[in-house]
């Protein structure tokens, strides 16, 4: 795949996305801000955690991409009983008496971990060093996982009992934290109109692998001001409890803040944003876009936020509306 400038790469990457969403859109009726972060994630090469209740279409949401970008989806059910070679796979012996490896579910493009906090550590683990290297071993042997790579997991926000809940740095690897929530009234008329009358709906393939990963090196090259570069590190520092940058709500109501992970997600969340949405470079507003999904779990709140019932969606608006 060819272009003649990054800046044509680019305008061919925002059409291509406009297409996507037109197609998501035959599918998923509203959720608009999740499926724009769904993109962000893919394409800015990071995984996705989303959090909500059943029935709100997240299986329906990833089979619906991995069909118009044409990659291999893999549906993996997490349950308390779920051990490691369930998802990577196990060596077996053959007719020929020798020992074979059989490839689990995690051999796919878009992996969707149903209910991850629902499966001991042990597995949880597995997985997060799949999304980590994007290789596993098994026997001493190691293998590469098909690129590109994408996990989507999911949790559900009320049911807390019989759960193991990700750790704070296991969380950490999820580019995205993306809430869902209930449809609109109209949204949800449309739902039932078009799930209860049996029409059938075609999708088109808009994209395939190698221009994914190509798009994927593209939004790596947008360029970034330095005063962009430093809002985003300063939001990530303000975060942080005691250090000399900690925002006043940071001290009052946060135990941990977020990391540089933090920082070089938000910078690669605003290129992607910025390049969707038709433009060469971020400014603060792409920055400011993706801040929520990127910081949501990533701060600890303290007793006192838990106590007054301050939400991190309020310390983190705070840190943005106070330059």
């Amino acid at each position: 795949m060819q272009y003649k400038t990054d800046v044509e790469a680019l305008d061919v990457l925002a059409s291509k996305y406009r297409e996507l969403r037109e197609e998501v859109g035959k599918m998923i009726v509203g959720q608009d801000e999740v499926v724009k972060n769904v993109f962000i994630s893919i394409f800015s090469k990071g995984h996705c955690l989303l959090v909500g209740v059943p029935g709100l279409a997240k299986t329906l949401l990833v089979n619906t991409i991995s069909k118009v970008l044409g990659l291999r989806y893999s549906r993996i059910q997490f349950t308390p009983d779920l051990m490691p070679s369930d998802i990577i796979g196990t060596e077996i012996l053959d007719e020929t008496r020798n020992f074979r490896f059989v490839k689990g579910p995690l051999f796919a493009n878009i992996i969707l971990a149903d209910e991850i906090n629902r499966t001991p550590p042990k597995t949880q683990s597995a997985l997060l060093e799949a999304m980590q290297e994007r290789s596993v071993t098994a026997a001493g042997t190691t293998y590469h996982l098909n690129e590109p790579f994408f996990v989507l997991a999911t949790q559900n926000p009320i049911e807390q009992e019989g759960t193991y809940p990700l750790p704070e740095a296991q969380l950490d690897r999820f580019m995205f934290n993306v809430y869902l929530d209930y449809p609109s009234f109209d949204e949800e008329i449309r739902v039932v109109q078009g799930t209860t009358s049996g029409a059938e709906v075609d999708l088109d393939m808009v994209m395939e692998a190698e221009e994914i990963l190509y798009f994927q090196h593209l939004v790596r090259k947008v360029p970034v001001t330095d005063n962009v570069m430093e809002y985003a590190v300063k939001l990530a520092a303000r975060t942080r409890p005691g250090s000399e940058m900690a925002h006043p709500m940071a001290n009052e109501y946060v135990h941990w803040g977020a990391g540089p992970r933090a920082s070089q997600y938000l910078i690669i969340g605003a290129k992607c944003h910025a390049a969707l949405n038709g433009k060469y470079a971020p400014d603060i507003d792409d920055v400011k876009a993706v801040a929520n999904a990127v910081l949501r779990h990533r701060i600890v709140r303290n007793f006192k936020a838990e106590a007054e019932s301050v939400s991190v969606e309020q310390i983190v608006g705070r840190f943005l509306n106070e330059e």
